[in-house]
């Protein structure tokens, strides 16, 4: 445990180190060594690299990366993935860069209903919220929406169908997001319904086998599921002490190496060679834009996204075995 936290711990990743010790150690926002990572963050290391990357203004357009006519193709290099790792890394609207990312995505993806598709919905509410960009009502009419297009089920859908599915676990994010206090009435039975949707089904148990992409961890996760996603949604909602998390706990510790870390199993796309042609279909006709993975770190090594994420989630749940 120790050798893996010296590792996170490192200062040539201050976002690793910044989330470490605020979301592992458990230290204060006002400590010092919380500081001093959080002002490092722009400046070296995963985030500053894709700050770096940002494209200047250009006709009134600010905050955007790759092109400024889609902001989500291609496919993950665009400017929502790169927003949504920017978050997940712990920078805010704090950051002139990412404030000016902010006022974009939810003027391009919140402003109407008009403008709502669920997963991306999902995800910049959340990213918003995590980001503490302060234009509340526009995230707050989207996750209300969240809630009244939530499956008879308890779980959502990504596309049309009657019934919900482990792989759009997006709207559990973006609520885990909200303060209790700006939760309200109707959230927090919608939590509650879709908590129960993925507890019913011990967090991978759908379908007739075992869907092998489910099993591998990944960062970025950008829209995709695994096991890692959902005990990460789970605990923070909450539900670490449910019974029902046993089994993916098991699995989490039994991928855990010798060193205390966790190895990046796979970047995104990450589908299985027989899935049929659907939406998830990389290659034209169904994708113009083929996709390019975002990766911060290597296939099949210790990766410290991950080995943060899982160390994360065991804290929650009070295991340092």
């Amino acid at each position: 445990m120790k050798q893996a936290l010296d590792w996170l711990l490192e200062r040539s990743q201050p976002a690793v180190r910044y989330l470490t010790l605020t979301q592992v150690l458990g230290k204060a926002a006002d400590d010092s060594e919380v500081q001093e990572a959080y002002s490092e963050m722009p400046r070296r290391g995963w985030a500053s690299e894709i700050l770096r990357e940002q494209l200047p203004d250009f006709e009134g357009l600010r905050g955007y990366w790759h092109n400024y006519v889609l902001l989500n193709r291609p496919k993950y290099v665009t400017t929502l993935w790169k927003f949504l790792v920017l978050v997940d890394l712990g920078l805010t609207a704090q950051n002139p860069q990412v404030a000016k990312t902010c006022e974009l995505v939810s003027e391009r993806y919140l402003r109407s209903k008009a403008n709502y598709h669920l997963c991306t919905t999902a995800n910049v509410a959340q990213g918003l919220t995590r980001a503490r960009y302060s234009e509340h009502d526009r995230v707050s009419r989207a996750l209300e929406w969240l809630v009244e297009v939530q499956k008879e089920d308890g779980g959502w859908h990504c596309f049309e169908s009657s019934k919900g599915t482990l792989d759009c676990w997006e709207p559990l994010s973006a609520f885990s997001a909200l303060p209790r206090s700006r939760q309200s009435r109707k959230i927090k039975r919608s939590i509650e319904r879709g908590a129960e949707f993925y507890l019913e089904r011990r967090l991978f148990k759908e379908g007739p086998g075992k869907y092998t992409p489910w099993f591998r961890f990944h960062y970025p996760v950008h829209y995709y599921y695994d096991l890692l996603v959902g005990l990460d949604v789970l605990t923070s909602l909450g539900y670490g002490a449910d019974t029902r998390i046993k089994d993916a706990l098991e699995i989490l510790h039994s991928k855990r190496r010798p060193d205390g870390t966790w190895s990046l199993d796979a970047s995104n796309p990450d589908l299985p060679p027989d899935l049929p042609a659907t939406e998830y279909n990389m290659s034209p006709p169904f994708e113009p834009f083929p996709a390019v993975p975002l990766s911060l770190e290597k296939v099949g090594r210790p990766s410290k996204m991950v080995t943060l994420r899982a160390l994360r989630v065991l804290r929650r749940v009070g295991s340092s075995r």
